[in-house]
């Protein structure tokens, strides 16, 4: 990409920035690293996370771990959860997850699918694990790099549609993953789900964040996949010492509200125990 494209559409500090510790590392480096890590996994929340992992940064300064461990940390931590997944619908989430993760936007209906099943089958733990420990993170970041917005450039294995819609996620630093047009709903689903490219909608000038005129298509359930999955639960109980009998719930629900039926149950104290297609 050349300089003038990247400062039109205001990603020219971000063309390939990347933060690593290397051995031999000072104070002054591992700062950065907390500081991107920070920003690349929370965006801009993470001005708020540095007196939420203390514990966590003393495991990177002791050499207890890495920074892909790190990473991992804050992505299962409760913070990320109250950031992206207990606002956000399933899918939205999910760009979200590549976005911080991966550093792309997801390319097709598959990466999406892949994730709904991974998390109804195996939980939340699982399906951030599949991102941190792929072989496309490890291949990208390996051990020491803070993931980046690798999007912005031809990567190995990147569809040409994945530069389209990295954009579509990416709305400037001082923009808030939670506050766009569009909300809690996702911004990809419907050019996915018809395998269309996104447009690109540019800054109203250089250097400023980006503002999309284009429309945002929501609540629409992806073509094709018209799913249906039953959700086995126990009801929660207040705690108490006081045996409690606990009843059993089961959920049959559309594609399109898993998400919404996961955050419903954990919000009133209940523990998902199986959940199935139809």
């Amino acid at each position: 990409m050349s300089s003038s494209v990247a400062e039109r559409l205001a990603i020219r500090d971000l063309v390939g920035k990347k933060v690593e510790l290397r051995p031999n590392w000072t104070q002054d480096d591992l700062r950065m690293v907390f500081r991107a890590a920070y920003e690349q996994v929370f965006g801009r929340q993470g001005i708020y996370a540095s007196q939420k992992f203390t514990s966590a940064e003393a495991l990177l300064r002791n050499g207890k771990i890495g920074v892909r461990q790190f990473v991992e940390i804050l992505a299962k931590s409760e913070f990320y959860k109250e950031c992206f997944f207990y606002k956000n619908s399933q899918v939205r989430f999910i760009e979200l997850n590549y976005k911080h993760l991966l550093g792309r936007a997801p390319y097709d209906q598959s990466e999406i699918a892949y994730h709904v099943d991974l998390y109804a089958a195996r939980g939340y733990n699982a399906d951030i694990d599949s991102y941190i420990y792929s072989a496309e993170y490890e291949n990208s970041f390996g051990n020491s790099v803070v993931p980046y917005y690798r999007g912005f450039q031809s990567i190995p294995g990147m569809k040409t549609v994945g530069f389209n819609r990295i954009f579509e996620l990416y709305r400037g630093d001082g923009n808030s993953d939670n506050a766009q047009l569009g909300g809690k709903n996702s911004r990809l689903r419907t050019k996915i789900s018809m395998n269309l490219a996104n447009w690109i909608a540019p800054p109203s000038s250089a250097g400023t964040s980006f503002i999309s005129s284009a429309p945002t298509l929501v609540s629409a359930a992806p073509r094709g996949d018209n799913r249906m999955f039953v959700i086995e639960a126990i009801a929660g109980g207040l705690n108490t010492k006081v045996a409690v009998r606990r009843s059993r719930q089961v959920y049959t629900v559309p594609y399109e509200r898993l998400s919404a039926t996961y955050q419903e149950i954990h919000k009133r104290g209940g523990k998902i125990t199986k959940i199935s297609p139809v």
